[in-house]
């Protein structure tokens, strides 16, 4: 089987192009439900068929051929989460346009969200901006106060009539033909567009459907944001290459109520939904056990999880919270991937569940993973990610020396395949550094990759430390957050989850810790927030209920990182809740938490740092 199989897709031809998937479903499967969008978060519904999307994908990209934003141009696409989106994405593919995913900026925090969406602006060179007729009104006056925005032409796609469609013309695309930008998130800077193409989109989906097992029987369930890798390809592309129905809901409705996200894989009865680790987590302390009771989850064969590190007892306290509801834990998936692999790096096989591992916490800061007994005070809990999928290769390399790396050694995770977009958008050196790595000659022996084949191989360079055992790949943590003191590594997250445990007054995935230099060594610094029905109590006012003391909460932080990382935190910022910096699909920013410490610009809690 080859990712361009059509009898495994149930299409008559083979695809080139996700413009001939969407295009044969649309044709030889008109009738068949494939995307339910939850208005509300609950019951009332919007749906489209396959020959619905077909349809309104000709209609708005006849338009954007009359309009001349076709052939590469680029289209941004700002919408809420809806059908609309889903249509305009295949509108711009079908035009020929270049889509540029993005949201709209949040009014009620401009200085936050507006600097990003101007940035994907001028750096995409956007000729056009697709959107509905409710936002291009309220936006107006946002592209009048800036004469950069102006030039954009700008189209309400929810009033282009479906008659439209008879106008269409195919447009000239193959494997090669850019598909869309995917801005990365900016977690650690300034977002950047990653260069997918049609080739790289259909590599991708292959593999992801090889390691979730995808079926058409199957029924997805997805809340993630529309606009990035994992709520785009994962949630709206995978369904539609696969040729299964999903539904989908905006992530605000589920971070309001995260019991709506499980009502929907009930009512639905969907095999496949997941989401990066802090919704899991969410969703086991905020689901009561009357709301438990409601629930149905035994259809659930695939729940994912990815996008940031997993966590073993995470996973392990959802399932024990919803072992009642039929949730079992061979349903987990971790998985890794990033942007610039497309979506998808390393997973497991459908069923197997979640793989574990407990490594020596002091050899790892040492770059060493030594597998170590369960009951080992000096061991650290571990998930693994699975293994390279496809016609992919995954590497460990030292990232000095670029030499590859055993099995056990930490390093940088690279990455070969279809799958690895072709770069950055108009940045050619980064593309260079990122895209275009080789190897340094193999010197050692026992490795479980397969380093017959790297001679002249380009690898992605992920910036992500991991390691391997027993075949299976394990994320450490990046390389640009990796905070080093007195000569030993520590990965942030570990100190990020200490931190978040030391008191229960600190908001669980709302911790971020960075370096700070003092006297001219790296010390560590910390930001958390404090749960927002708290204040802190002021001079002379005993603490209580819902008064703390803020040098309690600091002392508290100070012991749980001593006693479990034996390192000493230089400053502690307590943060206002839900001002942390975060992506907008939920990852801490923790390069713009140190630049705002820094600065003196974090929102405090309690006024001093």
């Amino acid at each position: 089987m080859t990712r361009f199989d059509a009898d495994s897709m149930g299409l008559p031809l083979a695809p080139r192009t996700l413009l001939d998937v969407a295009q044969q479903r649309g044709q030889h499967q008109a009738h068949q439900l494939a995307y339910t969008f939850l208005l509300d978060g609950e019951g009332e519904e919007a749906t489209l068929t396959y020959g619905q999307l077909d349809r309104r994908a000709r209609a708005i990209a006849a338009r954007l051929q009359a309009m001349g934003v076709a052939d590469g141009q680029r289209a941004l696409l700002l919408y809420q989460p809806s059908l609309d989106y889903v249509a305009a994405f295949l509108g711009c593919l079908y035009a020929g346009a270049v889509a540029v995913p993005s949201y709209p900026p949040d009014p009620f925090r401009m200085e936050r969200t507006f600097p990003r969406f101007h940035a994907i602006v001028t750096d995409s060179a956007a000729a056009a901006v697709l959107t509905t007729a409710m936002i291009l009104e309220l936006a107006g006056e946002l592209f009048d106060e800036h004469p950069d925005l102006q030039p954009l032409q700008r189209l309400a796609t929810d009033e282009i009539a479906d008659d439209e469609a008879e106008a269409w013309q195919p447009p000239a695309v193959d494997g090669s033909t850019l598909a869309f930008l995917q801005y990365t998130s900016g977690s650690t800077a300034q977002p950047k567009g990653v260069m997918l193409t049609h080739d790289n989109l259909l590599a991708n989906l292959a593999m992801i459907r090889e390691g979730f097992g995808m079926v058409p029987e199957d029924v997805g369930m997805i809340w993630l944001p529309p606009y990035h890798d994992m709520g785009l390809i994962g949630g709206i592309l995978q369904p539609l290459y696969a040729g299964f129905p999903v539904v989908l809901m905006s992530p605000l409705d589920f971070l309001q109520r995260p019991l709506r996200w499980l009502r929907a894989i009930t009512r639905h009865r969907a095999t496949v939904s997941g989401g990066p680790n802090f919704a899991y987590d969410l969703a086991a302390r905020k689901v009561t056990d009357a709301q438990k009771a409601t629930l149905d989850l035994s259809t659930w064969k695939v729940a994912f999880n990815g996008a940031e590190p997993v966590r073993r007892e995470t996973l392990e306290r959802f399932s024990q919270a919803f072992a009642g509801c039929g949730f079992r834990p061979e349903a987990f998936y971790p998985c890794y991937g990033l942007a610039e692999g497309t979506l998808i790096v390393s997973g497991g096989r459908r069923g197997q569940g979640a793989r574990y591992a407990r490594v020596k916490a002091a050899a790892l800061g040492a770059g060493r993973a030594i597998p170590t007994a369960e009951d080992d005070p000096d061991g650290q809990p571990a998930v693994g990610c699975g293994t390279a999928l496809g016609q992919e290769q995954i590497l460990i390399v030292d990232p000095e020396t670029r030499q590859p790396l055993p099995d056990g050694q930490v390093g940088e995770v690279w990455v070969s395949g279809p799958n690895v977009a072709v770069g950055y958008w108009n940045r050619p050196q980064e593309t260079a550094e990122t895209f275009h790595a080789t190897p340094a000659p193999v010197t050692v022996a026992n490795f479980s990759q397969k380093l017959a084949t790297t001679a002249g191989a380009r690898f992605l360079r992920t910036g992500d430390l991991g390691f391997i055992l027993d075949g299976e790949l394990f994320i450490a943590g990046r390389i640009k957050d990796l905070i080093i003191v007195d000569g030993q590594n520590h990965y942030p997250q570990d100190i990020e989850l200490t931190v978040e445990k030391s008191h229960p007054a600190l908001r669980p995935g709302c911790a971020a810790a960075f370096p700070v230099t003092v006297d001219g060594e790296e010390r560590l610094a910390v930001a958390v927030e404090v749960a927002k029905n708290l204040r802190p109590a002021r001079d002379g006012q005993a603490a209580g209920e819902d008064a703390l003391d803020p040098e309690a909460l600091r002392t508290a932080i100070r012991r749980a990182v001593t006693a479990g990382h034996d390192l000493r935190v230089h400053a502690i910022a307590l943060l206002k809740a839900g001002s942390i910096p975060k992506t907008s699909s939920g990852k801490i920013q923790r390069h713009a938490c140190r630049q705002g410490f820094l600065a003196g610009t974090l929102e405090l809690w309690d006024g001093a740092a």
